[in-house]
């Protein structure tokens, strides 16, 4: 089969490799579409990410499609079932998975390879995070469950309240998905750096957007529009270390600071003590997501209440993943559905 292979730093060949054979617990799937994503960008940019994978390794982590081929022992699927399958499963027996912490778990069981015409799914995620998907609900759609799993993990984590102002910083996928889950919520002001993807946002809901190009004090403008005091909750999702001290530094006394863009390994931000302490602050740190929204997050895409597919700026045919990453370095897509 055809299949995308990180070998590095921006070093993404595809290749023809060994169609994929399931062994005890595991399904082979046909992908139907893969969607990229700002994670999938970061991995190919840095070569490399702490958790997920090392190179050489297959890559891509969103896709669904149909079951081609059950492994022993499976049962409760059928070849031609359509699927979606998350990038991961916890083991549900450590210290953390005892607490619900699944996200945490040590022992995760990773999955990647999704640009590519075939996925084997691990005996775990067929267990815990393999979902069925409607026969009308399109793959591309279904393919964005484990991001939005994560940002609703993101969301619960935020102490998020009604009618609270929410500054999300980032207008990239993750960021757009955060607007559209808290409008009906809080009332949502997002910061980013594409006009496009702002007028997006707007049609996802958010009360006020803002260029960073044009409007670059943050912290001085949200102060402004809230009475001198800042926001009640920050949604940090760029992934630059400078980008989460402008998050603190918007927040009001009292307020709760998402810090959910991961950074660059060994990277580190300076924190000023005295807002910490005195402003009572919770800063948080979120990662990934747990079996409870992976299946929140699908209903959500199949109840069709938010148009996700705002989302998908293109469908592009596997061959042209090069320079789909290309475009998306340059900012030019969202996300893009890679059909093989």
């Amino acid at each position: 089969m055809l299949a995308a292979l990180l070998y590095g730093r921006e070093d993404l060949r595809l290749e023809y490799v060994a169609d994929p054979t399931p062994v005890t617990g595991e399904v082979v799937i046909q992908v139907g579409a893969a969607t990229t994503c700002g994670t999938d960008l970061k991995v190919w940019r840095r070569g490399g990410h702490a958790k997920m994978l090392k190179p050489p390794t297959l890559f891509g982590h969103e896709a669904a499609g149909q079951i081609v081929a059950l492994g022993a022992g499976v049962t409760g699927w059928q070849i031609g079932d359509r699927v979606v399958a998350n990038n991961s499963a916890p083991c549900y027996h450590c210290f953390f998975c005892q607490r619900q912490e699944y996200s945490l778990c040590p022992n995760l069981t990773w999955n990647n390879g999704t640009f590519a015409e075939y996925l084997k799914i691990p005996a775990a995620i067929v267990q815990h995070n393999l979902l069925r998907i409607p026969d009308e609900l399109p793959f591309e759609l279904a393919a964005m469950t484990e991001p939005l799993a994560c940002v609703l993990h993101g969301v619960a984590r935020s102490n998020v309240k009604p009618k609270d102002k929410v500054v999300v910083l980032g207008d990239g996928a993750i960021g757009l998905m955060f607007v559209a889950t808290l409008v009906n919520t809080a009332e949502v002001l997002l910061w980013g750096g594409s006009d496009r993807r702002l007028e997006i946002a707007k049609k996802l809901g958010a009360s006020q957007t803002f260029n960073y190009h044009q409007v670059s004090d943050i912290p001085g403008t949200v102060k402004e529009l809230t009475q001198g005091w800042g926001a009640d909750v920050v949604i940090e999702a760029t992934g630059v270390p400078s980008v989460w001290e402008t998050a603190i530094a918007t927040a009001r006394p009292g307020a709760t600071v998402n810090l959910f863009g991961g950074c660059p390994r060994d990277t580190a931000i300076t924190v000023n003590t005295e807002q910490l302490h005195y402003s009572e602050l919770t800063l948080k740190g979120v990662f990934h997501n747990t079996p409870e929204y992976v299946r929140a997050a699908l209903a959500l895409i199949a109840s069709r209440k938010i148009p996700f597919e705002l989302l998908i700026t293109e469908q592009r045919p596997l061959k042209d993943l090069e320079q789909v990453f290309c475009d998306m370095k340059a900012r030019k897509v969202i996300k893009v559905a890679l059909i093989p």
